[in-house]
């Protein structure tokens, strides 16, 4: 059996796996991201897979990173939050590791794992949106990753939906991620709070009457005990996904979209608004097929399964 390890770099953690040919996890590894140091990065990358590799015999590496990836999967271009800019990473991690190494975008290899062992297994078209601080996506066209021609495709939490805008850290002004991502909920339940909304009491009791102590995750719990004012909140958040993936839907026409990330765990929530919205937005309605949202299957360990599968192959 062909064995790989995946490697899913984030900001706060890198989260190292060996993965078998089914998709299933035999080893696992986590250690905290020195994300403003590159050598360190690169030190703690090969220190988890030679962990790895002293009890399983990979053959092949692949590493998800949060970042621009060229089109050779190899140079890391540009990384927001972590170190990284015009940077070799496969040829420096198969020089110290003396294995072949793939480097994908995270969610993009998010989008693969979904698509090869989760939510998308059954179709060859899915489309990815993962929701936490930003917006990712990844897509899945004729059972292939898309990357486009330059290997910075699917980017869709930049797409611009409102010109003139809130500021994105991108630089525009109303990026799709600025008001369909948890920090924009929670942007927006902070603000509500501060203001001395009654709607959102008891959501700033909940944080001990401290609106900087709300966060997405409360939001979800206070929502699920039945705040009119986080179900709102969700229901809101659902409304900008649905529209945003209407608009996705018309130029890409994917199977599934799989809903990920963090938000994702409010469930039907966040999903009901989410397919509402969509149904009421999508061009041709009533007179095309139209996709099916579901929620992701393999949590935050997606792209540490998709990265190795895509090793493999």
């Amino acid at each position: 059996m062909s064995l790989t390890c995946g490697i899913d770099i984030g900001g706060t953690k890198i989260l190292g796996g060996v993965v078998d040919e089914d998709g299933a996890i035999l080893a696992e590894l986590r250690v905290e991201s020195p994300a403003t140091d590159e050598e360190a990065i690169e030190r703690a990358v090969c220190d988890l897979v030679r962990r790895l590799a002293a009890e399983h015999d990979v053959s092949a590496v692949g590493v998800g990173a949060a970042g621009y990836v060229d089109k050779s999967r190899s140079t890391v271009m540009f990384a927001p939050n972590i170190a990284w800019r015009d940077v070799d990473l496969r040829a420096e991690l198969e020089r110290d590791l003396g294995l072949p190494v793939v480097i994908e975008n995270d969610a993009n290899v998010a989008a693969w794992g979904e698509f090869r062992f989760g939510a998308g297994a059954d179709v060859d078209d899915l489309l990815l949106v993962t929701v936490g601080t930003g917006v990712g996506g990844g897509l899945v066209l004729d059972g292939a990753l898309y990357r486009g021609a330059f290997g910075v495709g699917a980017e869709i939490g930049h797409m611009r939906v409102v010109p003139g805008g809130v500021l994105c850290g991108c630089g525009n002004h109303g990026c799709w991620e600025q008001y369909a991502s948890g920090s924009a909920m929670v942007r927006e339940a902070r603000s509500e709070a501060r203001g001395g909304s009654l709607l959102a009491r008891r959501l700033l009791d909940l944080a001990g009457g401290d609106a900087d102590r709300i966060t997405g995750p409360l939001i979800t719990e206070a929502a699920r005990a039945g705040d009119p004012f986080s179900v709102e909140q969700l229901a809101t958040l659902g409304h900008w996904l649905g529209e945003g993936i209407a608009s996705l839907a018309a130029i890409l026409d994917p199977a599934v979209c799989v809903i990920g990330g963090g938000v994702s765990e409010a469930g039907d929530l966040l999903l009901q608004p989410v397919r509402q919205a969509f149904s009421a937005q999508l061009t041709g309605r009533g007179h095309r097929p139209s996709l099916e949202i579901r929620k992701a299957r393999l949590g935050n360990r997606a792209g540490l399964i998709g990265a190795a599968d895509l090793a493999r192959h």
